[in-house]
């Protein structure tokens, strides 16, 4: 097969490719493997474009299973949550969705087996006695005064744990591993525990639950997996996974592959510090447009390919790195400049009146949906004589480089004329309520007959044909690009940006509240927008920043430091 025009090689494609060609596998079976705890983010994105990815490139199959061996914190809520995120980043499983719930009666079965070859016991020890007696990087552990129970009581004792006769935390089922092995994962390790808990897919069958060490493998062997890629945090977990296949002789043996997992700058990608976040109420939910959550991340309005293009991008490697968030920003723009429709909207406006323009005349001008692509056609907008501009578009005093609107100076607008600042008109405060200009008809379309040049061109909305428009300005969850850099006696919310999320209500062209949940535009010289599908409102649109047109937080940063 040619898979040459594909992905970039790395060290994972070049193992599945010598499996291939070694015979070893005749045909590649890749999984996802979510715990059902919470809603996925970024970086699990990186692991489903490249367990599906890998799977589509060598003709395979990808599963999506869900390693739902904890009922405490598991949910059809994130289940649900999960499939969504999945199918929404262009991926499909097909008829490959699987649970580990599904495998508990093989599992149990499994460590019968494992107890019966003298290779598992049940121990009585208290999860802090286990603990005590685990010892340290640099001391053995020590044997569990019930690691010699013979085979026939830890039959009996395991039963009584899966009936549920016995307190929790009463027995555990432990592997008979080595307590003195330099890996601590493999000083017998719990395999089983009492949890007398109803499981979301199960219900109340179960009293007991297998750890996700143990259960992980054996997932993996029973859907036939031929390799097993996970973050490298698990890699020193490997030899338990080989262990547990390695006693059983089990008819097949997935190959596990660590890679290196996604880490960004001004957020957090722990599943528990996304909970605090959400169940502390310091965002709105899990879909909060500043969280990396893939649901966030979708509200905002990032779209699958620009994920898909930033996880090609950044790579699959063994050294962890952490990626700036900007990266992602720079795929947003790359696609956003040549995809979406450019559109007027005025974030902070001030009234602009055309002193010599009829009272009583209206025009519609002819403007490009997108420079970059000429299929996307032209829209008209409506002109008036009063209309809002950009405060920060206008100085009362300019210097020689503002060559935006100011006294006796000659600007552009956009798609329409040639405009000229002639008197302020200020309330009794000294405040700027109008500007009263003049217009040159002769410039029509924002080009001059006469070869006369202006330097500034500027958006604009008609005042009389402008909707209001909620327009919610996210920027950074965190202040600092490490939110884990405290201070003494500081956690990372502390760190947590009180600027993040700025709300106000612009001007915006009538065309934008006819747009569809999700559209996503240009507004002219502020950066791209999406309509708020969650919020979604005709009469009062709502538009998320998804970025500005260029970064400058590392600047501020820089600065403030």
């Amino acid at each position: 097969m040619d898979n040459t025009e594909n992905t970039p090689s790395h060290f994972i494609k070049n193992i599945i490719d010598s499996d291939l060609e070694s015979k070893k596998h005749d045909n590649i079976i890749t999984r996802f493997p979510p715990e059902p705890n919470g809603y996925l983010h970024i970086g699990h994105a990186k692991s489903i474009c490249l367990n599906f990815g890998m799977a589509k490139e060598y003709g395979g199959s990808c599963h999506l299973r869900f390693d739902d061996t904890n009922p405490l914190k598991e949910t059809p809520e994130y289940v649900n949550s999960i499939k969504e995120d999945v199918k929404w980043l262009g991926f499909d499983w097909g008829e490959h969705l699987y649970f580990a719930s599904d495998y508990f009666d093989e599992m149990y079965k499994y460590a019968v087996e494992l107890i019966n070859k003298g290779k598992a016991y049940v121990c009585s020890l208290n999860a802090d006695e286990i603990r005590k007696n685990r010892g340290t990087l640099t001391e053995p552990g020590k044997d569990s005064p019930y690691r010699d129970r013979s085979v026939e009581e830890n039959l009996a004792l395991f039963e009584k744990m899966r009936t549920g006769d016995c307190d929790e935390g009463a027995f555990v089922l432990r592997a008979k591993i080595d307590m003195a092995s330099p890996n601590i994962n493999m000083r017998d390790p719990i395999i089983y525990r009492v949890l007398k808990e109803a499981h979301h897919h199960t219900g109340d069958k179960w009293n007991i639950y297998p750890m996700y060490d143990y259960a992980h493998c054996l997932e993996d062997m029973i859907e036939n997996i031929t390799h097993s890629l996970c973050t490298l945090e698990f890699e020193d977990h490997r030899p338990l996974y080989d262990w547990v296949l390695d006693q059983l002789n089990t008819p097949c043996h997935p190959q596990q592959i660590e890679f290196a997992r996604l880490n960004l700058t001004y957020t957090v990608l722990s599943k528990r510090k996304l909970i605090e976040l959400v169940e502390g109420g310091h965002v709105s939910g899990w879909d909060d447009p500043r969280m990396p959550t893939i649901a966030g991340l979708r509200r905002r309005g990032y779209t699958p390919s620009i994920i898909q293009n930033f996880c090609d991008k950044i790579g699959i490697s063994k050294a962890n790195s952490t990626v700036d968030m900007d990266f992602l920003n720079f795929c947003t723009r790359e696609e956003f400049n040549k995809t979406a429709n450019r559109v007027m909207a005025v974030l902070d406006p001030v009234k602009v009146v055309l002193t010599n323009y009829p009272e009583d005349q209206e025009e519609l001008l002819d403007a490009k949906n997108n420079p970059e692509d000429e299929s996307a056609g032209i829209r008209q907008v409506p002109f008036s004589r009063e209309l809002y501009i950009e405060r920060e578009d206008f100085r009362e005093e300019a210097h020689k480089k503002f060559f935006r609107l100011a006294p006796g100076k000659e600007v552009r607008f956009q798609h329409a004329y040639y405009i000229k600042l002639e008197e302020i008109i200020k309330d009794e405060n000294g405040n700027v309520i109008e500007l009263h200009c003049t217009y040159d008809p002769a410039t029509k379309g924002g080009w001059s007959e006469d070869g006369r040049k202006v330097k500034g061109t500027l958006h604009w909305v008609s005042a009389k044909h402008a909707v209001d428009a909620e327009v919610r300005l996210y920027d950074h969850l965190f202040c600092k690009a490490n939110p884990y850099s405290c201070k003494e006696g500081q956690t990372y919310l502390d760190n947590l940006n009180p600027s993040s999320l700025t709300t106000i209500t612009a001007k915006v062209e009538p065309g934008l509240a006819e747009v569809n949940p999700s559209d996503r535009f240009q507004f002219l010289r502020k950066g791209y927008f999406c309509a708020d599908a969650k919020k979604f409102n005709r009469q009062k649109p709502v538009f998320n920043r998804i970025v500005p047109l260029r970064d400058t937080w590392a600047k501020i940063e820089n600065k403030a430091s």
